[in-house]
């Protein structure tokens, strides 16, 4: 079984894209927290806000400014900034996450049956330990998908109301990632 599995206990993930709502992310009641914002200046303070209030916390490694999405970036991320996981669409960034201890999870854009199948192509050589698909509200993909792979699919991306992240869990989706603050 894949270890974020277990570290999920709330379906919605709050995808935090700015600073000042991450205070509310922490009080909500998520127990996951997607981070797609920071800087080399205060990525390491933020990641210690949401583990402070014992949440996870995932950091988006291309989203993070100045922090490289490359080896010594995510080596830089393991040893110091020291977040749950990280999120990125890059699949040698995967491996590097998995070698240096960090749980990994792959985001990939769904845009025709192609994407789908590199996807999951992608997923079999990285090895991470959830992948994101994009846009979240496409159900019959996401069924598909988790027919196609045993890794988690975390449903992402243009998802506005309760209905939505309902019908991406019933398809088969671990959680639902969401930039919305009120859904969290």
């Amino acid at each position: 079984m894949y270890p974020i599995v277990d570290l999920v206990e709330h379906q919605t993930i709050a995808a935090v894209q700015k600073v000042e709502e991450l205070e509310q992310a922490i009080n909500s009641d998520v127990n996951v927290i997607f981070l797609l914002v920071g800087s080399i200046f205060n990525v390491k303070e933020l990641v210690g806000r949401v583990k402070t209030a014992n949440k996870h916390v995932f950091l988006h490694m291309e989203f993070i400014e100045g922090i490289a999405a490359d080896r010594s970036g995510v080596d830089y991320v393991a040893q110091y900034v020291q977040p749950t996981g990280i999120i990125s669409t890059k699949s040698n960034l995967i491996r590097i996450a998995k070698d240096v201890g960090l749980m990994a999870i792959q985001r990939t854009f769904l845009i025709d049956r192609g994407a789908v199948l590199r996807a999951i192509k992608s997923a079999e050589q990285s090895q991470p330990d959830a992948i994101e698909v994009m846009p979240g509200i496409m159900p019959r993909i996401i069924r598909e998908m988790t027919e196609m792979t045993p890794l988690p699919i975390i449903a992402g991306g243009l998802v506005g109301n309760h209905e939505e992240i309902a019908d991406a869990l019933k398809a088969g989706a671990l959680a639902v990632s969401v930039g919305s603050s009120h859904l969290w």
